[in-house]
């Protein structure tokens, strides 16, 4: 029974020093290639002002940020594509020209 008053402190020391340390810094949010912030769930809407434009590297990286979406897919006429849905997914559809003619998520 020696020990107990030592153990006692121990914990004690060891409790108040839990409670002062910091706890890290918070992870950032994750970015893409580009450097610009990788997103979640797709919201075709805000990127409605890309139709119509040429699909450049550019612009389907600020039509990705823009949705949200975590991903993006470019669509060409007669282009095979899987069917299955994908909320973090924004599709892009383009004409046979490269433009853009329609923002969809999945």
């Amino acid at each position: 029974m020696s020990n107990l008053p030592a153990w006692t402190g121990a914990l004690a020391t060891l409790t108040l020093l839990a409670g002062c340390a910091s706890p890290g810094l918070a992870p950032g949010p994750a970015t893409g290639p580009t450097g610009a912030p990788l997103g979640g769930t797709c919201d075709a809407a805000p990127a409605q002002s890309f139709v119509g434009q040429n699909n450049t590297a550019k612009v389907v990286e600020a039509a990705r940020v823009r949705s949200g979406a975590l991903m993006v897919r470019v669509l060409r006429p007669g282009q095979m594509v899987t069917k299955e849905f994908d909320a973090q997914r924004l599709n892009l559809e383009v004409n046979a020209a490269g433009r853009i003619i329609a923002v969809r998520c999945g």
